[in-house]
């Protein structure tokens, strides 16, 4: 996010408080700029490091800056600091800062965004009494290790993305009212959020271990896609508004979701390499979408309460599937599959098929047993597409039902 500073621009050097504690963006050149805001408990605007300044910067004796604090396109600068400041009501801004290397800010608690991007210095952080309230959180191609010091209780979004060396995102968050996107980071990331309850919308890619135990409900997407971790728990999740996926997750062997009851979009479970038993939905009452199931490893598919699948069903695997498609004709006969049905094993290439439109709107045939027919000539593919070598979730295709 760019930010445009308006008239007046007012250098700080030299005046006293009540000169310099309000202007809409005060510029700061150097350390005796910032020395002479160390007599305002409050700065009402922002505050913008120039991009030419090489001093360090340390905005001591400041508790709150009511605006924006901006560090942006400043390649010299290798440390800032505010030994006071707890609140910033604006947005915390590190934009490609290539050798900054010290953020030290131990009295910071509140923020309203948190943009960094372009940190390759910054290696970690000291804020010794932790941001724990913040709107927006984007952080974005940092060498940072950890997110210590971060530790968000409510956040409307949170975007963690391209950190190679991040290897723990650990939160006491409570609920993310818009996105919760984590992708990209180190391989050995553990992304665990022991209390939260409730998102809007949840992406986590290339995780090592991802733990929400208290997990129950989100109102949009939940997609895990390309992650390294060997076991899927959510024990407490009931309800998605959209779709769920569970795509590209090469080790994993175990999903648990002992109390979904109902998906409002598509079900996905796709090309998990090693991952045999996808009956792991033991509540699972209602598929707003497709029911959209295919690998080289599937043998076991059980959904003992499914009662109504509003779109394609579709089972395939390089596996014997004979009594799974035996217990999902039986779901299609008696109308819980809306859609075309699709049902296959010792298939060479399993692929996704399916389509989100019932029966009659398609010209598709169903088929029967394992050797089912096609999902329909004119159906579009129900994929979950992989892109690029970061695993990112990219497009989520006809995975939701009848609206």
């Amino acid at each position: 996010m760019s930010f445009k500073y308006l008239a007046p621009v007012v250098a700080v050097a030299g005046r006293v408080a009540a000169q310099s504690c309000s202007a809409a963006t005060t510029t700061i050149q150097n350390q005796g700029d910032a020395s002479g805001l160390a007599a305002c408990t409050t700065f009402s605007g922002s505050v913008a490091i120039a991009t030419g300044t090489t001093d360090n910067i340390q905005l001591n004796g400041v508790r709150a800056i009511t605006g924006d604090l901006v560090a942006n396109n400043v390649s010299e600068i290798t440390s800032i600091s505010a030994d006071s400041l707890e609140r910033i009501g604006g947005s915390f801004s590190l934009m490609t800062c290539e050798i900054l290397s010290n953020l030290n800010f131990p009295q910071l608690n509140e923020v309203d965004q948190i943009e960094w991007e372009g940190l390759p210095g910054l290696q970690g952080l000291s804020f010794t009494n932790k941001v724990q309230k913040a709107g927006v959180v984007s952080i974005v191609n940092t060498y940072l290790s950890s997110l210590e010091g971060i530790d968000l209780q409510v956040a409307d979004e949170i975007n963690i993305q391209n950190n190679g060396y991040l290897d723990d995102i650990t939160m006491q968050l409570g609920n993310v009212s818009e996105s919760l996107r984590i992708y990209a980071n180190g391989r050995n990331v553990s992304a665990t959020f022991p209390n939260l309850q409730w998102g809007k919308s949840i992406e986590i890619n290339n995780a090592s271990t991802i733990s929400m135990p208290s997990l129950a409900s989100v109102n949009n997407s939940l997609l895990f896609g390309s992650n390294f971790f060997e076991s899927l728990r959510l024990p407490n999740l009931t309800d998605v508004g959209a779709t769920l996926a569970i795509s590209g997750n090469e080790a994993v062997t175990n999903i648990s979701f002992p109390q979904l009851t109902t998906v409002g979009g598509g079900l996905s479970i796709q090309n998990n390499t090693k991952l045999a038993d996808v009956s792991a939905f033991p509540e699972l009452e209602t598929v707003g979408g497709a029911l959209d199931m295919y690998g080289d490893a599937i043998d076991t598919a059980d959904f003992p309460k499914l009662n109504d699948v509003r779109g394609a069903f579709n089972l395939q695997s390089n596996q014997n599937l004979d009594e799974a498609c035996s217990e999902f004709q039986q779901y299609k006969d008696n109308s819980v599959i809306k859609g075309s049905f699709t049902c296959r094993g010792e298939e060479e290439d399993p692929e996704g098929q399916g389509s989100d439109k019932p029966e009659g709107t398609s010209t598709g045939n169903a088929g029967s047993g394992s050797n089912g027919g096609n999902g329909g000539s004119d159906s579009a593919a129900s994929t979950l597409k992989i892109t690029g070598a970061t695993g990112i979730l990219g497009v989520v295709a006809v995975l939701f039902g009848l609206l």
